[in-house]
């Protein structure tokens, strides 16, 4: 498939909890192959436009076209193409990481020997094999990272989306799980969608990025280019120029990420 074909399409969307609106009639597209990350403040819109996209959320109005699916009357098939890593932990800790390799395989449908040769070579590929038999409630917060990212691609998806995927992280085991999804970017050509308050992640891994605030998206480009736009020195300056310096509230549509990652798997 061509690079610039568009993996993610999204046209007009809205998003309203009776008299606030959360996302505000919103377009983007995002190209196969390329990362594409999205910032926003607390209560930006960002995380509810993801649950819509992903299918964990209903939009008021608007279109949305994921590889081709229509999510709102396809969901199963629309959920086969992608994967996702949630901002909060959402593993099980007392099963190993093997066991919940496995059952996240059984979820997805896969053969025995299917499920048995990913899940090696998943785990292989994030460190964690001689691990696998291990309790998930006896790793570290890198660890259980590297596990819900090795999760997330055990179907083979198009579409890796991470929702803060570093958040709590020291900056060595955020540098290395970084490494991991550009090397799965670039070794499968995976789109990768990504939300992170850091922004010299989003300046270091990130093709292309859409700020959004107040339910609208307000400026997309590289980072090059909106610091271009806003005639600042670094990312974080070209953010606070578009956005303001005022602390947000959190946003008022969120909902526990757990009952949503249930939600989820319970398809």
């Amino acid at each position: 498939m061509d690079k610039e074909e568009n993996i993610i399409k999204v046209s007009n969307l809205t998003k309203k909890f009776k008299d606030f609106t959360a996302v505000n009639g919103i377009s983007f597209e995002v190209k196969r192959g390329e990362i594409f990350a999205f910032l926003g403040p607390n209560g930006a819109g960002k995380s509810t436009t993801i649950k819509i996209i992903t299918t964990l959320a209903t939009p008021t109005s608007g279109n949305i076209e994921i590889d081709g699916n229509d999510p709102l009357k396809n969901k199963d098939q629309t959920r086969k193409s992608f994967g996702i890593v949630f901002q909060d932990p959402s593993l099980d800790d007392d099963l190993t990481a093997y066991e919940n390799m496995a059952l996240h395989a059984s979820l997805y449908g896969l053969s025995k020997n299917l499920a048995k040769s990913r899940i090696q070579e998943l785990l292989e590929f994030v460190e964690l094999w001689d691990r696998r038999n291990s309790f998930v409630k006896t790793f570290s917060g890198g660890m259980k990272r590297r596990l819900e990212i090795a999760r997330g691609l055990l179907h083979h998806p198009k579409i890796l989306f991470l929702d803060e995927p570093t958040i709590g992280l020291d900056p060595q085991t955020r540098n290395h799980v970084w490494s991991y999804v550009k090397n799965i970017n670039e070794k499968e050509n995976m789109t990768v969608f990504l939300t992170t308050h850091y922004m010299e992640e989003a300046e270091r891994v990130a093709d292309r990025i859409a700020i959004m605030d107040h339910g609208k998206i307000i400026a997309t480009g590289s980072s090059d280019e909106l610091k271009k736009r806003t005639n600042t020195p670094s990312l974080e300056d070209a953010f606070l120029a578009l956005t303001g310096k005022d602390i947000r509230e959190e946003e008022a549509s969120g909902k526990d990420i757990m009952r949503n990652h249930m939600k989820f798997r319970r398809r």
